[in-house]
Formats: structure tokens, sequence, C-alpha cells
């Protein structure tokens, strides 16, 4: 997912902006899900998504922080998600360098 977005410690960041990737992996038991191809046996992708883009939309300081709410999010919105792993990428971020994206993984 790609989001631009206001996450940073300096005012800049806040003001300006920038571009965001977020990947999500959720594990849990999807057997029944998979076995009867029923959407309501599992997580709906487009509410997922609608839960992360609103997180987003917050500013927060540290990216640290935003892929901590992702994940207290999901695991308390979706019942049949055990674990969460999110990785949050702030892309072209301005540190006096080419730098393509700086990342921070958190697992739950």
């Amino acid at each position: 997912m790609e989001f631009y977005a206001f996450h940073g410690c300096y005012n800049e960041e806040k003001e300006i902006g920038t571009r965001f990737k977020v990947d999500v992996v959720l594990r849990g038991d999807f057997e029944k899900a998979a076995k009867r191809d029923d959407l309501s046996q599992t997580v709906n992708y487009q509410s997922v998504y609608n839960d992360i883009k609103q997180i987003m939309s917050k500013s927060a300081n540290i990216i640290e922080s935003v892929a901590y709410q992702i994940i207290k999010t999901l695991k308390d919105k979706y019942p049949l998600v055990e674990k969460v792993e999110v990785t949050v990428y702030k892309l072209n971020p301005s540190l006096g360098g080419k730098t393509a994206w700086v990342a921070v993984e958190l697992k739950s």
C-alpha cells in the first residue's frame, strides 16, 4: 500500500509530507474460509486497507509508532488474526544524500 503522509520528527516532514509504503502480513487459521470460499470466515482486505489508511492519515513522529498502531488495530479488530507483520517504508527520506527508503519492521 502507498500513502502520502506527514510522519517525521522534523517540522518540515510534518508540513510537506512524503510518500510511504506499508507491507502487511496477516497470519491466522483461514482454512475454513479457504474450504468454503466464504469472505465472512476470513479478514476483508478492503477493511484492512481502510484501517491502515486512517492510521496513516494521523501524523506521528516515528514510523515505529505507525507500525505499532497498525499491529494493535488489526489484532484488536480482527479476531482471526493471530500474528501480524508490518513494514513501514519512508520513501526518499531527506537524509542529505540519495536514499531510496528507510524502513522499520515490527512483528506481533
